[in-house]
């Protein structure tokens, strides 16, 4: 089995932030979404946070680090929203089943709600159009390795056969940035009931469910 990178460990225990940085990542959030990345400036988010511009600079040595800060807790605040639907799954004892159909449509959720990605998506292509192409190699592994971690467990626990996660997780990775680069499809979004049944038909089979 491939073996996991340090990604998505680095993700997870990057949080949470101290009340001060939280409000510097929530201003600046807040920012992105009104105005894009490009056209808000430091100045702006210090405004919008209360704090002087050199104790901002302070906390972020610049714009790059803060939009880094920014991307780096919305993704946690994705892996963790999984995690908690995923978390429910076991507390139940749920079938295998059961935990890939959460896991399709908590992914598929994620995507769908993310103003940012789709903000930037709409009107500054150029800035996060590399990080989901020729530059998503990060974004790949994150979503392979999460789901070869889940693939992973469900072995563990006798609820799926013995196989090589990794192939498998990296297909569903990258099916999930398609769907966040073209939202367009017949895939069921806005539905979770035909989300669901949708999973069963056409997802759940690629786990090799016993």
């Amino acid at each position: 089995m491939a073996s996991f990178t340090k990604l998505l460990p680095l993700v997870r225990n990057s949080g949470p932030e101290d009340r001060n940085q939280a409000r510097v990542l929530d201003a600046a959030l807040v920012a992105f979404l009104d105005f894009g990345i490009k056209r808000t400036s430091m100045v702006e988010v210090a405004r919008r946070c209360g704090l002087s511009l050199a104790t901002l600079y302070r906390r972020f040595a610049s714009k790059s680090d803060l939009i880094e800060a920014v991307a780096l807790r919305q993704t946690r605040e994705f892996i963790d929203e999984v995690d908690g639907v995923l978390q429910r799954q076991v507390d139940r004892d749920a079938s295998a089943e059961d935990q890939i159909v959460a896991l399709f449509v908590a992914f598929v959720n994620g995507l769908r709600d993310n103003q940012l990605v789709h903000r930037l998506l709409a009107t500054e292509p150029e800035l996060v159009l590399p990080f989901l192409t020729v530059k998503g190699a990060p974004i790949i592994e994150l979503g392979r390795d999460y789901v070869a971690e889940f693939v992973t467990r469900l072995q563990e626990e006798g609820k799926l056969p013995a196989y090589d996660p990794a192939p498998l997780a990296e297909m569903i990775a990258r099916t999930a940035v398609s769907l966040a680069l073209t939202p367009q499809t017949v895939i069921p979004f806005g539905d979770d009931a035909a989300l669901r049944e949708f999973a069963r038909d056409h997802v759940v089979v690629s786990f090799r469910v016993r």
